[in-house]
């Protein structure tokens, strides 16, 4: 365990002073923490362990442990199975990304990320953008797998930043919806925004973000149809949201409305959702490139599932 230890002679100033009001002032923390420090047994006062509305008495030797909370944001370089290099050169390093990765650290996820992994495998990523998301030009949902590019060099982060921002990069995704849109292919244009009551998702809000989506049926099945879709924005959950709004949620998207007995048939914990295709120009030699990537067993399966089911 990181660990603060401080081990300091209470002042005469202090003299009578609860033991946490007196941390509190010795060491610069709330009532609070300096309370649940001592309900964790991080705490004595001359050798025995103390309660918090104990009185200190001056010159008396006061011995806290204070662990240091990790940071949410601090990139922890850590090898993920899974991640696939697609291309790597001086400027970008293009990856097939797995489901339950997230793209880089964010309050409140403790699992694996794209970045962590990099930072693992010894890649230097550019600085440019936040600490915790230094390189990160797009991102991809943790439960969304496939293609995505990492920028290595400040040039390229400026440049692919612009090209995502100006949105002549072409996006590419497979998605699984339910049922069968109609019409077979068209554009969904929507402002997306947060929902109103469950701040994790998103929702076609009146005062959402600009946000369109095309998309075309590749295959129709009895319970599902194949879609291609090109993002021309790119919101977070957006393909999901207009799919969500078309009333096709993606199969196995339970936070968006999918039967929950679908998604068990075809065995799927996440939405059936792939990034396939990524084309851009490249931002050091200026030719056009495109990557793709293949599905992963768990959404190989669930098609074959649907294609069978009759």
């Amino acid at each position: 365990m990181n660990a603060d230890h401080r081990i300091l002679p209470v002042p005469e100033g202090l003299a009578g002073e609860r033991v946490d009001a007196a941390m509190a002032r010795l060491f610069g923390l709330s009532r609070t923490r300096a309370a649940d420090l001592i309900a964790a047994g991080h705490v004595e006062l001359d050798g025995t362990a103390v309660a918090k509305s104990d009185r200190v008495l001056p010159g008396a030797i006061l011995d806290v442990t204070i662990p240091v909370e990790a940071d949410p944001l601090e990139v922890v370089p850590e090898i993920v199975e899974g991640i696939k290099i697609i291309h790597d050169d001086d400027s970008i390093v293009v990856i097939d990304k797995p489901v339950g990765v997230a793209v880089h650290p964010s309050p409140g996820w403790t699992g694996q990320t794209v970045v962590g992994h990099l930072a693992g495998a010894g890649f230097r990523i550019a600085t440019s953008g936040a600490s915790e998301r230094q390189g990160i030009v797009q991102r991809l949902d943790v439960g969304t797998s496939g293609v995505m590019v990492i920028c290595k060099s400040e040039r390229a982060y400026s440049v692919l930043k612009n090209a995502f921002r100006n949105r002549t990069v072409d996006k590419t995704y497979h998605a699984l919806v339910q049922g069968h849109p109609d019409p077979l292919e068209g554009t969904v244009d929507a402002p997306i925004g947060r929902h109103p009551k469950a701040d994790y998702k998103f929702a076609v809000m009146a005062d959402g973000r600009h946000s369109v989506t095309h998309y075309e049926t590749l295959e129709a099945h009895r319970f599902a149809s194949l879609l291609q879709i090109h993002l021309e924005t790119g919101r977070t959950h957006q393909i999901r949201v207009h799919m969500a709004a078309l009333k096709h949620p993606c199969v196995g998207d339970l936070t968006y409305g999918a039967d929950p007995t679908l998604a068990r048939r075809c065995g799927l914990e996440r939405q059936w959702l792939h990034a396939v295709r990524l084309g851009f120009e490249h931002p050091e030699s200026g030719e056009y490139v495109e990557y793709e990537s293949t599905y992963p067993d768990d959404l190989a399966h669930a098609l074959e599932v649907i294609r069978d089911a009759h």
